[in-house]
């Protein structure tokens, strides 16, 4: 194959033998219609003919599957089919050497040469726009290959978020459109080491002035990919607690019960203690109930339980406890365990004020008592105790006390 300047030089001498052969007027008109004959039937009927048949070949050639998938996906995004696009530059460049052929023929050698001497300047510059455009195209049909893949592959996992599933479409989309920038500037004859240094030193700039918000948006994709929580998870994040309602690459937000919305910066969220409550799809809730010191601790847990297995918003299984745990200063502690389903602060709430009343309700009824808070007062042996004062006495001096009173002196 010869070089482009080697065939731009050739080809003004064999025009120009091939003008002063066709001297006559009649061979010129000869010549024309020679060369319109030739033009219109390779350009309408050879090239047709060649194209299809080529085409025809590549399909049996390719296998069926993602390759067939894949070209059918190009004919999709272009205007028309890519066997139509070569059909047509074959054509145009057919007429166009026939064009050039007959200006030759007619004497027009100096305007055919410009027209020579102007594709040939310009051949390398369409060959670049050309190969351009193809490789956007390419990029823009990946793309949509890959967020079908993507969300093909995601719908078969079920570990897989849809968060999970945008983050990887876009870190997918941003190196496919890297890939196609760095050959695109190659092509154009760009040098990539100086740009890759620019962007090396620039990296390192907007890392330092950036280092919390790069910080974050490494915390959000860690966080996105360790599912630590979702969306609509009852959560406590240090000392905020409430329900996700969204997590961005940056930073997770959290409503309150007050219904107030908290926005968690993402690298607080991992630097901070993270508690679950939905993850396991049930909850242990803890109640603490108080008994005189003179009922039996075993009759006290016996009457619990049975009033709790009687709450509908306890769950079954587990089986609920009654612990007796700590001697109070009033009354023995006995702590009730159970377990709710579905965990939400509101099932949370209704389980546990269903419980306090079941309890109530069957410590009343079994003649159990639940005691105020109480204290015993007494005196020191030395001061000969203490002594109630009557009523009257209180009457009579209103800023003495009408219960208690210290002993007289007995001087």
């Amino acid at each position: 194959m010869q070089p482009a300047g080697v065939l731009a030089q050739s080809v003004p001498v064999e025009l120009q033998r091939f003008v002063d052969s066709v001297s006559t007027a009649e061979a010129r008109a000869v010549a024309t219609v020679l060369v319109v004959l030739v033009a219109l039937g390779l350009t309408f009927v050879v090239a047709p003919y060649v194209v299809g048949l080529a085409g025809r070949l590549l399909a049996r050639l390719t296998p069926r599957g993602r390759a067939s998938d894949t070209a059918g996906l190009v004919n999709d995004y272009i205007p028309t089919t890519v066997s139509t696009v070569v059909l047509r530059v074959l054509q145009v460049g057919l007429l166009g050497a026939a064009g050039i052929t007959l200006l030759g023929i007619w004497g027009l050698v100096a305007l055919a040469l410009d027209i020579l001497r102007f594709l040939g300047l310009s051949l390398p510059l369409l060959t670049k726009l050309g190969t351009t455009a193809v490789l956007f195209l390419l990029a823009y049909v990946a793309v949509d290959v890959f967020e079908e893949s993507v969300v093909r592959y995601s719908r078969g996992a079920d570990r897989i978020t849809e968060h999970q599933e945008e983050v990887v479409y876009r870190v997918g989309n941003l190196a496919i459109i890297a890939v196609t920038v760095a050959t695109t500037l190659t092509v154009w004859g760009i040098d990539l080491s100086g740009l890759l240094v620019g962007a090396g030193f620039l990296g390192i700039v907007v890392g330092l002035a950036a280092r919390q918000t790069l910080g974050s948006l490494i915390a959000g994709l860690v966080l996105m990919f360790a599912r630590p929580f979702t969306i609509g998870d009852w959560v406590e994040v240090g000392d905020q607690e409430g329900i996700v309602t969204k997590i961005t690459v940056f930073n997770t937000r959290l409503e309150n019960f007050d219904g107030e919305s908290i926005v968690i910066p993402n690298d607080k969220v991992s630097d901070s203690a993270v508690v679950n409550r939905s993850e396991r799809g049930r909850l242990r809730v803890r109640v603490d109930v108080g008994v005189d010191y003179e009922v039996d601790p075993e009759r006290a847990q016996d009457v619990a339980l049975d009033a709790i297995d009687g709450v509908d918003a306890v769950a079954p299984t587990p089986p609920p406890q009654a612990i007796p745990k700590a001697f109070g200063d009033s009354a023995v502690v006995i702590e009730l365990r159970f377990w709710i389903d579905r965990p939400t602060p509101q099932q949370k709430w209704r389980a546990t004020s269903s419980v306090v009343r079941a309890v109530k309700r069957a410590y009343d009824e079994a003649g159990i008592k639940i005691p105020f808070p109480q204290r015993e007062l007494s005196g020191r042996a030395e001061t000969d105790g203490f002594r109630v004062r009557d009523g009257d006495a209180a009457d009579r001096d209103p800023g003495r006390s009408p219960a208690v009173d210290a002993p007289e002196s007995e001087d």
